[in-house]
Formats: structure tokens, sequence, C-alpha cells
């Protein structure tokens, strides 16, 4: 939605009551057009997954005024509801960031105008508690205010649904609606945190909360006699990258059994600045440098970073050199689905209904894993909501047992009373996966060559386009119209044996012939190539940025390597064409 940017400017200029930052933000712009432009030139993007943005002064920005413009969304969609669903109220969590508590206090104020409860933690905690506490509290909603492993200057709103998942499409829809018709972002009422007090409508949660969740937790490991002959052989070291993870990721350990550990002090402290690691995302390599250094120092056999609010984990193996090497949010799905189907196997408890849940940009090697032991891999659309759905339907339906559910993007999800990826339960099964290895005198490196030796070589990557200011996302719409329109038939130089168009919900061969595929309507293309590889094609839902993910899989990992830097090449090469 375009406005006039300027105009605009002037009317936040003229707002009296602006808080002294945002005032001295709007002073700084004066008469810098291309700063008020993206600034004003339009409203912060509202997804299906909320919304995500730098924290500053305007309409296209992450501060109070745009958190009360969304949850005014969600309080006009919750006054539409029956009195009983509204009363349910909302239940609101926030992470380390700067801003975060405001947000989520603000988020209340909005929803108590409307008569709506809300239940607010009192300190950070993670996002996959926000997801448990709906269940747990039962509430006809949820907020995280977040922006998960985005620089320091970003923040986020999301939403998520009575089922803990993020609010489903037709009932985000609808919201969606909603908060771009509550434009007059000077103009939504507010009640007073201490009146809402009083009258019942904000609630402060905290350690009731957290005990319920760690006594579900108590699912998550599988083999708890190992934990107790092993667990206090392994030696690793954790770090919460100065977010939620600290609150409870120690806990949760300690009550399965795992006292061997070290956690990296620096990185400890909840601080909004991330000052030992500038983009606190623990897949990418940097963000070990600690961790690294003090697992040198203990003899770690693992490093386990989870991030800011504690929903991807990211490791790091030691290596026969004793270096470490970073896993890939796939390789750590491979092992730990491998440990999970042949534990459960070899305890008599794998049912025969038993499915695992992974997006369509994920490894296929889970996919051999689990067909290994006779077991389904169900493709869904990119969104942990998708995962959460197919977990509903399993439970609706009786037909069958969720065993695992992930994503590429380092998420992943054990136990389904969470709905949402969870790095508190990541850690917990990664560690048995390294007593598990421990135990043969072996080490995640060591596990995950031996999975590779049986099924062959995997690997995959992305590949980014970034696109910048308010026209972003018309240019990656652009990007995906001009692929749509040149019908590519090779790739790499190789045959396209297929192509499966999301957004038409076909899949065409090469010889002409097509099938529907059964999947909800998205901007997403998917090539198969005649020599296994795949590619696909997808516009971020979070970062103005088209995603080109690779997948090869060879006999040897040579092989694979050198294919990977093949399709890389020819991923930039189709940027170019595709760009202009």
């Amino acid at each position: 939605m375009s406005i006039d940017a300027k105009k605009e400017y002037q009317n936040w200029v003229q707002q009296e009551d602006l808080p002294v930052t945002l005032k001295s933000e709007l002073a700084g712009m004066y008469n810098r057009e291309d700063e008020i432009k993206d600034a004003f030139g339009g409203f912060l993007s509202f997804g299906t997954a909320g919304m995500r943005g730098t924290m500053g002064a305007g309409t296209n920005r992450m501060n109070i005024y745009t958190v009360r413009q969304a949850t005014e969304g969600l309080a006009n969609y919750m006054d539409t509801l029956d009195p009983k669903d509204k009363g349910r109220g909302v239940a609101i969590s926030f992470d380390s960031r700067y801003n975060s508590k405001d947000f989520a206090y603000q988020a209340a104020m909005v929803l108590g105008s409307h008569k709506i409860p809300s239940y607010v933690f009192d300190d950070i905690r993670p996002t996959p508690q926000l997801s448990f506490t709906v269940r747990h509290l039962h509430t006809f909603a949820g907020i995280m205010i977040t922006a998960s492993h985005n620089p320091k200057q970003y923040n986020g709103y999301k939403i998520y649904g009575q089922d803990g998942g993020q609010m489903p499409p037709k009932a985000s829809d609808l919201i969606t609606s909603y908060v771009r018709k509550a434009d007059h972002l000077f103009e939504i009422p507010t009640t007073p945190i201490k009146t809402l007090r009083k009258r019942k409508l904000l609630s402060i949660i905290g350690e009731e909360v957290d005990e319920a969740y760690l006594a579900d937790a108590k699912s998550v490991n599988v083999n708890h006699d190992l934990i107790k002959k092993v667990g206090k052989d392994l030696k690793f070291v954790y770090t919460p990258l100065h977010g939620t993870g600290k609150v409870l990721a120690r806990r949760a350990l300690e009550d399965a059994g795992f006292m061997n550990y070290d956690i990296v002090p620096e990185q400890a402290v909840a601080d909004p600045e991330f000052p030992t690691t500038p983009f606190p995302n623990p897949e990418y390599p940097q963000t070990f440098d600690l961790a690294k250094k003090l697992g040198k120092k203990v003899g770690a056999d693992v490093l386990i970073a989870t991030d800011p609010d504690a929903d991807r984990l990211g490791a790091a193996v030691r290596q026969p050199n004793g270096d470490y090497q970073l896993m890939t949010g796939n390789q750590i799905a491979s092992v730990l689905l491998n440990y999970i189907l042949k534990a459960k196997q070899d305890a008599n408890d794998l049912p025969s209904d038993g499915v695992v849940v992974k997006s369509i940009v994920s490894t296929e090697l889970a996919t051999k894993i689990a067909a290994n032991y006779g077991i389904h891999v169900k493709n869904v659309l990119t969104g942990f909501k998708f995962i959460a759905q197919q977990i509903k339907n399993f439970e609706t339906n009786h037909d069958h047992h969720f065993l695992f559910g992930f994503e590429e993007s380092y998420g992943y999800l054990i136990k389904p009373f969470v709905r949402d990826k969870d790095a508190i339960q990541s850690t917990m099964l990664l560690a048995e996966v390294a007593a598990y290895y421990k135990q043969q005198n072996m080490t995640l490196y060591d596990g995950l060559q031996a999975i590779y030796k049986k099924y062959g070589y995997f690997k995959e990557n992305t590949v980014s386009k970034m696109f910048h200011g308010i026209n972003a996302h018309k240019e990656m719409a652009h990007v995906m119209d001009n692929l749509r329109n040149d019908h590519l038939t090779e790739f790499g130089g190789h045959k396209i044996n297929a192509v499966e168009d999301f957004l038409s919900s076909t899949k065409t061969n090469a010889d002409g012939s097509t099938s529907k595929i059964d999947l909800p309507k998205s901007n997403v293309m998917k090539f198969w190539l005649e020599d296994g590889t795949w590619l696909t094609v997808r516009p971020s839902g979070t970062e103005p940025k088209v995603k080109f993910y690779i997948g090869i899989n060879a006999k040897t990992n040579e092989e694979a390597s050198l294919h990977l830097k093949l399709y890389e090449q020819a991923v930039q090469n189709l940027i170019q064409k595709v760009t202009k």
C-alpha cells in the first residue's frame, strides 16, 4: 500500500505525544527524502507470520504505533467471535531485544480496550514457550514480540492461533485485512496498565508456566538409561546468544540428566546489543567463535547454540583434528531423525503409522532415512505453521503419529506439546544423540559420516538475492514472474524432468503431462533435474529477498561438493537472467 511519504512524515512531526526517541529520529530525517520515503512510503508488511522490520519512526518501521495497529487488527477480529472465545484472551511473550517488553505491553493495552484479557510473561521467554502457553492456558491467540535471529536494529510481531501454531491462512488473512483497515495509527485506543490490572484484564504469568513446560519437556529424550550411563561423560558447550534460551535450556538439560556442560559466559547475558555476535544467527560460523574457544579449552564434543528467541538451533561438531565444523540445519535434522527412528525401533516403540513432516526446501536425505524404517514423509510449504497444521490434522483424524518435524532453516520439533520449532527440545535431544555416539567412541561428526556412507552424500545450499527500498516486494514479484515466463527446460547443463508451480498447484513433467499439487497455493517453484538435483525458488516471507535452494546427492563427498559448486554458479547465472 503506497502513501504520500512527505505528508505522512509531517503528520508524525505534528504529533505532540510522540516518544522523545521517535521525535529525535524525525528531526534527523528532515530534508532527507530517501529516508522519509523508506520510512513513510508504505506500511510495514503484515503477512501470514506477522511482521518484522527495523525499529524507528515511520509507518514502515517497528514502533509502538505499528504494534498497536497490528494488535488492533487482531482485536477487531476477536470482536467478531463468540464471547466465550473472545474471553479466553491472548498470551503475550517477548524476547531480549530493545523495546520488546514495551511492545508486549502496548499490545496488552490495545487488547484491554476491547475487553480482551491478556496474559503477559514477567520477563523474556522463548518463542516455543509462547506456543506452549497458548495451549496450556487455552487462550484464543498468542503474540510473540521477537525478530528471531535478525540483527539488533530489528524487532517483530508474530500471532499464534489457539492450537499453538501460527495463525492458519484463513484467520490470518482476516486479521491482515483488519490490520490494513486500522491505518489511523494515532487514533487506536489503549487502556493504561494499572486500569487493566484493576479490571482483571491483564495477568502476569511466569514460573507456573515454566514448570508446566519443563514437565512436558521430560518426554523429549528417548533413552533415559543411555543418558544415565553416558550423560556425565559427554562434554558440550551451550550458548543462548544473549537471548531467551538461558531461561529454560539449563533447567531442561539438568532435568534430563545432563550436567557436564559449560555455558559461554559472555553470551549468557540477555543483552539487546548482541555485543559478541552482531548477527545472532546460529547458521553463521562467526556466531560460534566464543563457543569454539571455550570448547577447545574444556574438550567439548559438540557446541550448541540457540538463537535469541530460542526457536532455532545450530551446532558445531569436533572433527578428528580437534577443530569444530558447523553443521547445516539439514545435517542436524538428519542426525536427530536417524536417532529417533533407530532408538524407537530398538525399543519396539516405532509406530506403523508414524510420519515425519518437513518443508519442500529441506533435505531429501530425511526421506531416505525414513524409508529405511518404513516411515512416511509428508512435505509441506515453507513455514512451521504448515507443520503445525499437519499435527493438528493427525490428531483430528487419528490416522498418524507425529514423530519429527523440521525445516532446513535450523528449526526442529520433537514433541507436539509445542506447535512451532523448539530449540529447547532440540538441545535436549541433540545432547542425547551426542551421548549415543560417545558411547561408541564416536563424535557427532563420525555419526554424520556413517549416515552419509549408508544413504549417500547429500548437500544443500541456499543462495539469496537481496532487494532494497520501498519497491523491494515489487521487484521480488517481478523475479518470480520472469521465472515462470521463461519455461526452463534445462539448468546447469542438465535436463529438467519436472516443474512444480505451487501458485497454480500444478506439476508439469518433461513430456507435457500434468498432475495436481495437494498443497495451499504459494508463490514457489521447484525444478527436478534428471540427475536427482532439485532447485526451489521462493520469496522470503520475512525479509526482502528471493531464495534459491539447491539440493544435491551423489555417491561420494567429493562428487557432491563438485556438483554443488557447479549448480551454485548456475543459480548466479539464473539470478542475472531473471532480475533484468
